[in-house]
């Protein structure tokens, strides 16, 4: 069940970021890597973007988000990103969830959960914590089309072996 403060808050360009963020996943795949992208929005506009590149980098820090959080810190100059939204095909780990804390992001918009990782409401939640900063978190905007492209991935991996 995706987890939202309140259901009310979802913003009609919610759909079409997130739908930004689903070609940003599909990038990823495109070099076989897990399709997870995430775009990053202040004031309606996408100031950057981000896909998983943990296998193409050989580093383990190179989640879609990561990127996308070092792409948007270099385009505002510094590392509080205020008024931004992070649009995330899948629900962020606790790594990407410490990040998004630590860079004062005020709000995450993520598709699908994810129940083995999550960090903002399936597994655990780090935005429940009472950090200093605390985001707005609204799941599962898209969340069948973005967990529809993790499943068809594994699908494919597992039928090519």
């Amino acid at each position: 069940m995706p987890k939202t403060e309140d259901k009310n808050k979802l913003i009609p360009s919610d759909e079409y970021f997130m739908r930004e963020a689903i070609l940003e996943a599909k990038r990823a795949e495109e070099i076989d890597e897990v399709p997870i992208g995430a775009v990053a929005v202040r004031d309606g506009e996408i100031i950057a973007r981000g896909f998983n590149t943990r296998e193409t980098s050989r580093c383990a820090t190179h989640h879609a988000e990561l990127i996308c959080i070092n792409e948007a810190c270099a385009a505002l100059g510094g590392w509080r990103l205020p008024g931004v939204t992070l649009y995330v095909t899948l629900e962020p780990c606790a790594m990407c969830a410490g990040a998004i804390i630590n860079a004062r992001i005020p709000r995450v918009v993520y598709g699908a959960s994810d129940h083995r990782f999550g960090a903002l409401g399936s597994l655990v939640d780090l935005s429940k914590i009472p950090f200093n900063h605390i985001p707005e978190v609204e799941g599962g905007v898209l969340g069948e089309e973005c967990s529809s492209l993790l499943t068809e991935y594994f699908r494919k991996k597992r039928t090519q072996k």
